[in-house]
């Protein structure tokens, strides 16, 4: 235990106390309500409402605090204690696709460095601490994967998978400055965001159950806009279902309404699944020999660097259009941030260098298996439950109990949620999380007053085990 004096206070911290996150008082006050759909009201979210009352205060340091070492030991304590939750939530992580399986020990030694690659990473600007060969070896990796030679890509390494979205949405006005923006529905949140921040007209596209887009509500919606290019984001693996939009079809669709290829722009979102689908033997390609403009992945994802990032490849006959000079970094300015991470760079060609093409293969094919059983496992327990094809994201009907969603961390939409199988994911792991969901299960329903919700429309009749599709 560790006391520290803070503005006259004496404060007792305890180094390897687990930091209990409180539920949103939305939450807490409505956490044993019925089926999703009853507790809609129940569940608004309040920016702020519960991050001031868990922040860690900073606070000036007493005068005689260099003699005391007091300051020193509270922050110790705090960072233990920190580290403790971290080792804890990282054990109950289902929800989410980020590979928490990694060891960069060996890159320690960095961290000592500003590292920062601002500006065009093909063009070396006056700031010398940077990391522009192993960006440049990691972005020559992704366009050898995605088949386009290295004279005619573009790219750079990104500060999230949406900033990938931001940019290839943008290099898509670029090209076509009154082309209207085609999206599925269930396309990620920045895919709309981008369109709000451009100030592009936006059509959103019907999808199928699966998640997958519709092209034959695709092409009504071109039809009806034929005189204006088509910007069109590609979805590889939706973002609650994991659903692949049939790239070719999509192709299919604008040609057959007279869209040459001149006058459609196809950004593909990636963010998982684009670097999982390589590696599966029957999967369509997503490849620059088809008429893409851009590609964008996640690099905390399958990959498993430690910090948010991301990779984008696009056309380097398109990046001219929205490139500009600056003479202050004396570099080019394409990109949408100016300062970029430059340690990411160095993780991810750590990782690509020690995993390559086949130990990536190896990975996929543990997340899809391990997706298989867990869908099984589910179904089995008579719980309703849902795996698209080509995907390691299992649907099922979401918990009744808040604390329980909270504890996994599960992503919930409606009265859906979902589990992402990423390498990390064991199936000890999903053993622990479907006996604790078969137990509470139990109880939720013990009464028969509230029954288990029926999600036939989210996930499809086949999938559906309520009682009125299991009677049937």
């Amino acid at each position: 235990m560790v006391e520290s004096v803070q503005n006259g206070a004496v404060e007792v911290f305890d180094p390897i106390a687990v930091v209990a996150e409180p539920l949103l008082e939305a939450v807490a006050s409505n956490g044993q309500m019925g089926r999703a759909n009853e507790k809609a009201k129940g569940r608004e979210i309040v920016l702020g409402r519960n991050v001031h009352t868990t922040c860690l205060p900073v606070t000036e340091p007493d005068a005689n605090d260099e003699c005391t070492g007091d300051k020193e030991a509270y922050m110790a304590s705090v960072l233990a204690r920190y580290r403790k939750t971290l080792i804890e939530r990282t054990k109950h992580h289902l929800g989410y696709p980020y590979n928490l399986d990694f060891d960069y020990g060996a890159l320690a030694q960095l961290q000592h460095f500003s590292i920062n690659n601002l500006g065009d990473p093909f063009i070396e600007s006056n700031y010398g601490v940077h990391s522009r060969p192993f960006e440049v070896g990691v972005l020559d990796w992704f366009a050898r994967l995605w088949e386009i030679e290295k004279n005619e890509y573009w790219g750079y390494i990104t500060n999230c998978g949406t900033e990938g979205n931001l940019h290839g949405i943008l290099v898509g006005r670029e090209v076509f400055p009154d082309g209207i923006l085609y999206a599925s529905r269930e396309s990620h949140y920045s895919i709309f965001k981008a369109a709000r921040m451009y100030r592009m007209e936006c059509v959103k596209v019907g999808t199928f159950v699966s998640g997958e887009i519709d092209c034959a509500d695709f092409k009504v919606k071109l039809l009806a806009n034929k005189d204006k290019p088509a910007i069109i984001n590609v979805n590889i693996g939706t973002t609650v279902k994991g659903a692949v939009d049939d790239l070719d079809l999509v192709i299919q669709t604008l040609e057959e309404c007279g869209f040459t290829h001149d006058r459609f722009y196809i950004h593909c979102d990636g963010a998982l699944f684009g670097l999982m689908m390589p590696f599966v033997k029957r999967a369509p390609k997503v490849t620059f020999k088809k008429p893409i403009g851009s590609v964008s992945v996640s690099g905390h994802k399958l990959v498993g660097c430690p910090m948010p990032c991301g990779v984008q490849i696009t056309r380097l006959e398109h990046v001219n259009a929205l490139s500009r000079n600056v003479e202050y970094i004396a570099s080019r300015d394409a990109t949408i941030m100016g300062s970029r991470n430059g340690h990411a760079p160095i993780f991810l060609w750590y990782t690509l260098n020690r995993k390559g093409y086949k130990g990536f293969q190896k990975e996929v094919q543990k997340c899809l298996r391990n997706a298989h059983y867990l869908k099984a496992c589910l179904f089995a327990a008579g719980i309703s439950a849902m795996l698209n094809e080509l995907s390691s994201t299992v649907v099922f009907e979401r918990p009744l109990d808040e604390e329980f969603i909270r504890r996994w961390q599960l992503a919930c939409q409606g009265n859906i949620a979902h589990v992402v199988v990423m390498p990390n994911v064991t199936i000890e792991k999903l053993d622990d999380f479907l006996k604790e969901l078969v137990e509470k299960r139990s109880t939720w329903y013990q009464d028969g007053k509230v029954k288990p919700p029926c999600i036939a429309t989210e996930i499809g009749s086949e999938n559906c085990l309520c009682t009125m599709h299991v009677s049937h």
